[in-house]
């Protein structure tokens, strides 16, 4: 793995350091966890013991509160280690960390007590139910698919749009309150266990919900400002370089296992040419995505807000990434011969990296609208989520 230490704070390279040696454990486990739809135990408590389930939990509650730069390393390491652990971990810390910034101060209080291990929230924010405003909160009805993590959490995030205002909000409850369908069959990322569940008239007082397009915390510092889709660009630009680099990798080491043999890919002129390429697409794609998450990190230490091209961009860069290492897979699956047809390390990351592109966050749609901005075709327009609306 590149090494960017000296661009992040003392505090921060500790959990990077942790994650870089999670590496073995994460994969050592990688199989045992696709096949039981889930991570294994020790992985699970692995990322308690380092703090990596906090890495975005603000410092006061206890958390990491990790900078843009560090939480790339996290991830990109994790998800090199196993691409399922980096997607837990990475849809885990997401939607705890941001309720521990962003719900009210009863709720806070009680879903992260000092001293006490730290209850892991996951769900699904992309897909709302229909919350009914009643007396101290909200009715909240709805079917949720594709909550990842969901078997290790304690906690449901999840969305909500407000039936009276149209508002999009996010409502937080123990998972015990919900209907949970096992049901995750799928080509890959099948540890993630993303599965499936329901609630019916479900009340949530008002200080478990909060704004789900919100920048303004309660606690912690200017990382909140970035809001849950710019910690999102984070989550998956880290995730997708982490698996490209692991299948370069795997690609490397079986042309050197096969070196001296008759017709072998390390004497092969086109082939060598073909991975100089691969290699440049991926390290290229990583240099964008570092750059420009330094970039954001240096706003957010003068305290600034994020600009409309900066918000732009990082969209930008992870359609760049997604894309670029899906190709990179590409290649590595097809010259890896019939070692990528057989279940093991590279079988696995390659459709574990199609599932990835199926995300809402690299969709065709927000890649139009990127360049829609781009090109100057949105005047007047500013970012909500993944879509483009009226700033006014």
């Amino acid at each position: 793995m590149t090494d960017v230490a000296a661009t992040i704070s003392g505090a921060d390279t500790d959990l990077v350091a942790a994650a870089k040696d999670l590496i073995p454990l994460v994969d050592a486990n990688a199989a045992a966890a696709e096949a039981q739809g889930a991570l294994t135990e020790d992985v699970v408590e692995a990322l308690h013991d380092t703090g990596l389930w906090a890495m975005w939990v603000p410092r006061e509650l206890g958390g990491g509160e990790l900078e843009p730069v560090a939480s790339l390393e996290v991830l990109e390491a994790l998800s090199y280690g196993d691409a399922s652990a980096g997607w837990v971990l990475m849809a885990g810390g997401l939607a705890t960390g941001m309720d521990a910034a962003f719900l009210g101060d009863e709720a806070a209080a009680a879903l992260f007590p000092p001293g006490e291990r730290l209850l892991v929230h996951e769900g699904q924010g992309t897909r709302a139910g229909r919350g009914v405003t009643t007396d101290g909160g909200y009715r909240l009805t709805g079917e949720w698919a594709f909550a990842s993590g969901l078997k290790h959490a304690q906690i449901i995030h999840t969305g909500m749009l407000v039936e009276e205002t149209g508002e999009v909000r996010i409502a937080v409850f123990p998972i015990e309150q919900a209907t949970v369908i096992d049901n995750w069959d799928v080509m890959g990322l099948r540890a993630t266990g993303s599965i499936d569940y329901t609630t019916d008239s479900l009340f949530v007082s008002t200080p478990y919900t909060y704004n789900a397009t919100t920048e303004t915390p309660l606690r912690g510092g200017s990382l909140y400002t970035l809001g849950i889709v710019n910690l999102g660009m984070i989550c998956h630009s880290a995730w997708a370089l982490g698996v490209g680099r692991r299948m370069l990798d795997e690609l490397k080491a079986l042309v050197e296992s096969k070196a001296g043999r008759p017709g072998s890919l390390g004497e092969n002129d086109a082939f060598l040419g073909e991975y100089a390429m691969a290699e440049a697409k991926w390290r290229a794609a990583r240099a964008l995505t570092y750059g420009y998450w330094h970039e954001n990190q240096e706003t957010l230490r003068r305290g600034d807000k994020l600009s409309l091209e900066q918000n732009t961009l990082n969209r930008m860069a992870l359609q760049y990434v997604t894309w670029t290492v899906e190709e990179v897979s590409m290649f590595v699956y097809a010259n890896a011969g019939t070692t990528a047809l057989r279940a093991g390390t590279i079988q696995r990351f390659f459709r574990d990296m199609h599932a990835g592109t199926q995300h809402v966050t690299s969709s065709p749609p927000v890649r139009q609208a990127v360049g829609r901005m781009l090109a100057g075709s949105a005047p007047g327009k500013t970012w909500r989520f993944l879509s483009l609306i009226d700033a006014d």
